[in-house]
């Protein structure tokens, strides 16, 4: 079974399709499912007031697939990120189809999909909102603090007693170290000494208690690949995925057979670039980073988007020496 995989999508839906048919087209077989690893953006116009001001300049392309004047060709399902349409998410505290063909899993949980158990956990950490009660998303003003996950969640998730894959929008933290390759080339303006605290400890909590074989992640848009290994002498498999801005970094696919992925690949050629016996590290992602030239950079953390992506982005508008998970949460 082809599995198809993408980054954070930020409403660009016909691209994320252009992709899929590509990647049938050069392996000759057709995608399952595809799989996202959240801020979707499910708007149905770019400058919906409740869309972050920073992304109205994006598309939301979703508004075709709302209307009826698409369908999506293959099953999209999703786990929920920072940036969404929360109050129509709140229609589905444990998932549902949006429209035909697109699924949201839900906050927390495992599902099966395909066949694969799938655990997942949506949203953010923000350490100012983890043990306070979540707030409904009925308004602009309630949706602010939606895209952060609490205690409850992280509480159902762990409670999953295994999982084939699992599904998260934020990193754990623990994959990149100083002398990673991500931490080398300064991705996302973030300093090489913080890369070892990137991510957040309940997302690492979850991946060592259930240990999956695979883990899929985004958020930061930067590509990175890591091996896990357990004193039980299972393995755990990191792929984190760059925005759908580009193929290489943000569309990943999977082999599965029953319960085991037998090959992987990177964009939509169909090269093979992992397979069992082969080594999963940053091998694999180092020469898909992109960094922003530091006279662009500034102050404010943001990859680059140059000429290949001209909508921009800034989904996380922290300050290069703050590690994300202590950054404010109501900056990202």
């Amino acid at each position: 079974m082809l599995v198809a995989v993408v980054g954070d999508v930020h409403g660009r839906f016909f691209r994320v399709e252009e992709w899929v048919e590509e990647l049938e087209k050069n392996l000759g077989e057709p995608v399952a499912v595809v799989l996202a690893v959240g801020d979707i953006e499910t708007f149905a116009t770019p400058d919906d007031h409740r869309r972050k001001s920073t992304k109205r300049n994006m598309p939301a392309e979703f508004a075709a697939y709302a209307r009826g004047e698409r369908t999506m060709r293959r099953e999209f399902v999703f786990v929920g990120g920072n940036n969404e349409d929360f109050e129509d998410l709140e229609r589905f505290p444990h998932g549902g189809e949006l429209v035909a063909g697109v699924r949201y899993l839900g906050r927390a949980g495992v599902r099966t999909v395909h066949g694969l158990r799938v655990a997942f956990l949506s949203g953010i950490y923000a350490p100012t909102r983890f043990d306070r009660p979540r707030i409904a998303a009925t308004s602009a003003e309630s949706s602010k603090q939606a895209g952060y996950f609490r205690q409850a969640d992280v509480d159902v998730v762990r409670a999953v007693p295994s999982a084939d894959m699992l599904i998260l929008h934020e990193w754990p933290r623990g994959i990149a170290g100083r002398e990673s390759a991500v931490a080398r080339a300064g991705a996302r303006g973030i300093r090489q000494r913080h890369w070892p605290q990137v991510g957040n400890p309940h997302a690492a909590a979850v991946v060592s208690g259930l240990r999956p074989r695979w883990v899929l992640c985004g958020h930061l848009h930067v590509p990175h690949a890591a091996t896990l290994r357990w004193d039980d002498g299972r393995v755990t498999r990191v792929a984190c995925l760059d925005q759908a801005a580009r193929p290489d970094g943000g569309f990943l696919w999977m082999r599965w057979e029953g319960s085991a992925v037998r090959a992987v690949g990177w964009g939509t050629s169909g090269e093979v670039e992992w397979k069992p016996g082969m080594p999963w590290d940053e091998r694999q992602t180092a020469s898909r980073i992109r960094v922003e030239p530091r006279e662009r950079r500034g102050s404010s953390m943001s990859p680059t988007m140059g000429e290949e992506d001209p909508e921009g982005d800034d989904s996380h508008d922290h300050p290069p020496s703050v590690p994300p998970s202590a950054a404010d949460p109501e900056e990202l």
